[in-house]
């Protein structure tokens, strides 16, 4: 009888003791995810402490909603066919089908960045007056139509619903019909992770979701949902797949983060879930071209967070990583041969650009990337390239806020012997 009560003792002492390490556990596990939601709180708040006030020149005042027109005038007429087949917009996994025969042998590509595009009331207005070639050069207009797949980051939602954030200084929305112009400048592909694609909340995100859609535009970044947030871009070209992926650290509240809301889009104030879905989506592809939104508006070089963040996206898998968020251009480095282009600047966005660049990157059959800018600056809404002296001045500048790297006569970058 003692023996049993003794057995029936050690038992309840062991269940006693198994039942407060489970309460520790879960309650470090709770301090564990508290100080995690801490740490991504405080580098919000000091990232929105630090970043300057976005454009000047824009219509509406502090907190103003910067609306869009989409009533007055047609959209500008189609600027026709892009490359090997397809209109401007069809996916680009369709245009290759169209025209690029299966099982072909690896060949050279050529993928087409820039940087921030607002559709303005500025530039809807030369739009509605003069089509695409209002608001982009013809020049430019022909380089981006000779890419095989061109990307920027939409720096805005589509939509005529939702409610304004508040405490913002400035909030974007354009009307749907406008995603012609995305069309005709022959853009395949946009990064939604940034801090305006939830201007006006998830019903507008939605439905530009919808619109991109409809108009052939494929979208990554953000989704309905943390796997559509993190989904990848594919595009087969011969034998090769070309992988796209993108991220923000620039959100105005912690609420964008896909984790804490959705719709939403993927953050990367910690790496681990993009260098995640970088080590992923390396193993279904051969070239990876990451896109992030970073950085301080106005400041030409580059975070110091900026440098590391970009060598370990590298180290996961990245082949390329480009940036924007500062409105202005931020040099380029190589790191373990691969380059990081900090940032592209606004490329499309209010009457005046003081400068900026399309980067064309040519990757050749092994992979081996080499890269040119074109330099570009905008008055009276058209982005139209430089030339002369101008050109010469802008890759100079380049080269200074750049580490180790050259900028030859025609653009074309080289790494520093």
């Amino acid at each position: 009888m003692r023996r049993s009560i003794r057995a029936a003792a050690v038992s309840l002492a062991a269940l006693t003791a198994l039942g407060i390490c489970l309460a520790l556990w879960v309650h470090q596990s709770g301090q564990t995810d508290q100080k995690n939601r801490q740490a991504e709180q405080s580098a919000w708040q000091e990232e929105q402490s630090r970043q300057s006030v976005e454009q000047k020149g824009q219509s509406g005042q502090p907190g103003q909603s910067v609306e869009q027109k989409g009533q007055s005038g047609q959209p500008g007429q189609s600027v026709g066919q892009k490359g090997q087949g397809g209109q401007p917009g069809q996916s680009v996994q369709q245009k290759e089908q169209d025209g690029q025969p299966e099982g072909t042998a690896a060949e050279e590509a050529f993928l087409i960045f820039a940087g921030d595009i607002y559709l303005s009331p500025y530039v809807l207005e030369q739009y509605d007056r003069e089509g695409i070639s209002g608001v982009l050069s013809d020049h430019l207009l022909s380089e981006m139509q000779q890419g095989d797949v061109v990307m920027a980051n939409e720096e805005f939602p589509f939509s005529e619903r939702g409610t304004q954030a508040e405490d913002k200084q400035f909030t974007f929305r354009v009307n749907p019909s406008y995603v012609k112009i995305l069309q005709d400048m022959g853009i395949d592909a946009v990064s939604l992770a940034n801090n305006h694609a939830l201007d006006y909340g998830p019903d507008a995100l939605t439905d530009t979701f919808k619109t991109l859609d409809d108009a052939g535009i494929v979208y990554v970044g953000a989704g309905a949902d943390q796997a559509r947030a993190g989904e990848p871009y594919f595009v087969q070209k011969g034998q090769r797949k070309f992988g796209f992926l993108a991220a923000s650290r620039v959100i105005p509240v912690p609420e964008w983060n896909i984790e804490y809301r959705q719709p939403g889009m993927l953050c990367t104030y910690d790496s681990s879930l993009l260098c995640q879905a970088i080590r992923q989506t390396k193993e279904a592809c051969d070239f990876l071209t990451v896109y992030v939104h970073w950085g301080i508006e106005r400041e030409n070089m580059p975070q110091e967070y900026q440098r590391q963040l970009a060598k370990e996206y590298i180290d996961a898998g990245a082949d390329l990583v480009i940036g924007a968020h500062p409105h202005v251009l931020q040099g380029m480095e190589y790191y373990n041969g691969k380059p990081i282009v900090y940032s592209l600047g606004n490329y499309m966005f209010n009457q005046e650009i003081g400068s900026t660049v399309l980067l064309k990157v040519h990757v050749a059959p092994d992979s081996q990337t080499s890269l040119q800018v074109i330099p570009a600056f905008a008055s009276g809404a058209r982005t139209r390239e430089m030339t002369g002296e101008q050109a010469a001045e802008l890759y100079r500048f380049l080269e200074e806020i750049s580490f180790g790297v050259n900028i030859e006569a025609d653009g074309s970058i080289a790494k520093s012997p």
